[in-house]
């Protein structure tokens, strides 16, 4: 922030005293952006009418609202924008990516008024299907339940997609599918994009085919989610403002591509724009329009502790398909094909059971892993850093 305060402080030609000078020069940061904060743009940058753009929403048969999953300035972002959209049409439905299509029963309970907010995270195995903290989510849940507004079930049993990656969508057995059809095959901006993705989490895996059914995996995601979209729609005849990672939507090549394979061509997918983040992105394409946020007070939650791995289900335990370069698991010793069978001394049978330890790590702290190979068993110790000091 420092080096970037001064900057503007330089440009602008001047250095004002005391606590004018913080005021200037976030007003000069805010006029240089390319979404100034508080405005819509296009996904060009070009500035938006905020009503003329809620109005074609609100009008639309789906509205994707993006999120990283770990910043409440999004979370609030999203809550905002839903309750705009409700003012203009009180017909909607909530769509979650954070619930699979089995727990259904308990979100119609819940917007029903008959589920309190311990009974809700209980009975969906938050902590377990989800993970991240539902305070971020609450507050849209609440703005549903207060205004009697369905909750859609967007997800799948994490299971399926797993399976699919390890195994290929063809081998998963038609009535294993949770209903799911087949995804239509993705654009190649989207296959660009995904083969980023797994580069930044280390070295891509030699065994032949193991890109492509990731690819295919999240393709099986999109698709289940569009799916309970489009079905949504058709049934009830609301407009349903989906509430779902940004990596889904943006360049409408995730689920807004598997929604205009389903006949859901006029999705409007909707975008918050962080500060910092680069204006080279907006390259025209990314979403329908996109708002911009100021600069945050302060970190919505402490960053959470990374072992730095892509995991996948394994007998008996969890394998390890690859590690991050310079990541604690890398310090550590683990390596790709490593199976993670205890952490802390606690069995791990599937990636939430180690990510739930992971999580639990204070700065400082080390973690002791049971893994097998094909040599025997090894026990490792992963050693989390401190937390950086503030000063």
């Amino acid at each position: 922030m420092l080096p970037r305060l001064m900057a503007v402080l330089l440009l602008s030609g001047s250095l004002l005293a005391g606590l004018g000078d913080t005021t200037a020069a976030k007003a000069a940061a805010q006029t240089n952006a390319c979404v100034p904060p508080g405005g819509w743009a296009d996904a060009s940058a070009r500035p938006l009418n905020a009503a003329d753009l809620l109005r074609r929403a609100a009008a639309s048969p789906a509205v994707l609202l993006g999120e990283r999953h770990d910043n409440a300035d999004h979370h609030r972002w999203q809550l905002h924008s839903l309750a705009a959209l409700h003012a203009l049409n009180p017909d909607l439905a909530v769509g979650m990516e954070m619930f699979p299509r089995s727990v259904q029963p308990v979100l119609d309970r819940w917007s029903a008024g008959q589920l309190t907010e311990a009974e809700l995270l209980r009975e969906t195995n938050w902590p377990k299907v989800w993970g991240y903290d539902a305070r971020f989510y609450l507050p849209i849940l609440h703005f549903a339940r207060m205004n009697r507004l369905p909750v859609v079930a967007l997800n799948v049993d994490r299971g399926l997609v797993s399976r699919t990656a390890r195994e290929g969508w063809a081998a998963v057995p038609a009535g294993e599918r949770e209903g799911v059809g087949d995804p239509a095959p993705p654009p190649a901006s989207y296959t660009e994009r995904l083969r980023q993705v797994m580069a930044a989490h280390g070295p891509t895996e030699r065994r032949s085919g193991s890109f492509e059914r990731f690819v295919e995996a999240q393709s099986v995601w999109d698709r289940a989610m569009a799916e309970r979209i489009a079905e949504t729609h058709r049934q009830t005849n609301r407009t349903v403002v989906a509430i779902l990672g940004q990596g889904h939507v943006e360049g409408r090549d995730g689920v807004p591509h598997q929604l205009a394979d389903l006949g859901v061509r006029n999705s409007v997918v909707l975008l918050p724009w962080d500060e910092d983040r680069p204006c080279a992105e907006l390259d025209g394409r990314i979403a329908d329009a996109v708002y911009g946020l100021g600069e945050s007070e302060a970190p919505a939650e402490s960053p959470r502790p990374r072992l730095g791995v892509m995991l996948e289900p394994g007998p008996d335990g969890v394998r390890v398909r690859s590690v991050t370069e310079g990541s604690v698991a890398a310090a550590a010793g683990l390596t790709a094909g490593d199976l993670v069978v205890a952490a802390a001394g606690s069995p791990v049978r599937e990636a939430s059971d180690l990510t739930a330890v992971v999580q639990r790590q204070a700065p400082g702290t080390w973690l002791p892993l049971t893994v097998k190979r094909e040599q025997g068993t090894a026990e490792l110790v992963a050693k989390f850093p401190a937390a950086p000091v503030v000063e």
